[in-house]
C-alpha cells in the first residue's frame, strides 16, 4: 500500500453528510465544512465522487455545504450502512479511496471495511469524519486503522492528490483551504 494518495488512482467517498445528524453529531460545521471542501477539490481535479444518503426520508438530504457542489453528481439512497453495497455505488475504476462522512463507527467504518475487503487501498479524511459522540469517533478512526486504512486529514490529502506547487491546481486547492 502506498502511504500517499495518487490522482490517477483516487475517488472520493462521502458518506452520508445529511441534515438531521447536524444537532446531533460533534463537529458537524467542521466536518460538513470539509467534506464540501473534498468534494470542491475532487471535482477541480476530476476524481470520481461516490455519494451516499441513509435513509433521506427519515434523516434529511445531504447538507448544502456539500450538496452545492454536487451539479451531476448521483446520490445513492441506502438503508444498508456500507456505502459499498448501495444500488449503483461505484469508484469507476479506481483503487484508491478519500473517505468521508457519518458516523465514524457505523456506515464510515463499514464503507472502509468493504473497500479494504475489495483490495482498494482506503485513506479516511479524520477532519472530516464524525460521530454522535466523540468516543465512537475515536474507536471508528482506531479500527479503520487498524484494519489498514490510512487516517489522513483533508489538507494532507489534497496536497498529496495536488502533489506540487505552482500549478493551477495547486492555487485552486490552495484557495478552498485558506
Amino acid at each position: 500500500m502506498s502511504p500517499m494518495l495518487d490522482r490517477e488512482r483516487t475517488a472520493l467517498v462521502v458518506v452520508d453528510v445529511q441534515e438531521a445528524f447536524r444537532p446531533a453529531v460533534g463537529e458537524f460545521d467542521a466536518v460538513a465544512a470539509n467534506a464540501g471542501v473534498l468534494v470542491q477539490a475532487a471535482r477541480e481535479l476530476g476524481l470520481p465522487v461516490a455519494v451516499t444518503e441513509q435513509y433521506p426520508r427519515g434523516l434529511g438530504r445531504t447538507v448544502p455545504e456539500v450538496a452545492a457542489h454536487l451539479d451531476g453528481i448521483e446520490r445513492h439512497e441506502k438503508t444498508v450502512f456500507s456505502a459499498v453495497r448501495a444500488d449503483g455505488f461505484s469508484l469507476d475504476g479506481r483503487d484508491q479511496a478519500l473517505v468521508c462522512g457519518i458516523e465514524a463507527h457505523v456506515c464510515v467504518h463499514q464503507t472502509v471495511a468493504d473497500l479494504l475487503d475489495a483490495g482498494v487501498e482506503t485513506h479516511v479524511a479524520a477532519d472530516a469524519v464524525t460521530s454522535r459522540t466523540a468516543l465512537n469517533r475515536r474507536l471508528g478512526l482506531e479500527r479503520m486503522e487498524a484494519a489498514g486504512a490510512v487516517v489522513t486529514s483533508t489538507e494532507m490529502g489534497l496536497f498529496e492528490l495536488v502533489g506540487r506547487a505552482g500549478t493551477p491546481e495547486f492555487k485552486a486547492i490552495q484557495a478552498l483551504i485558506r
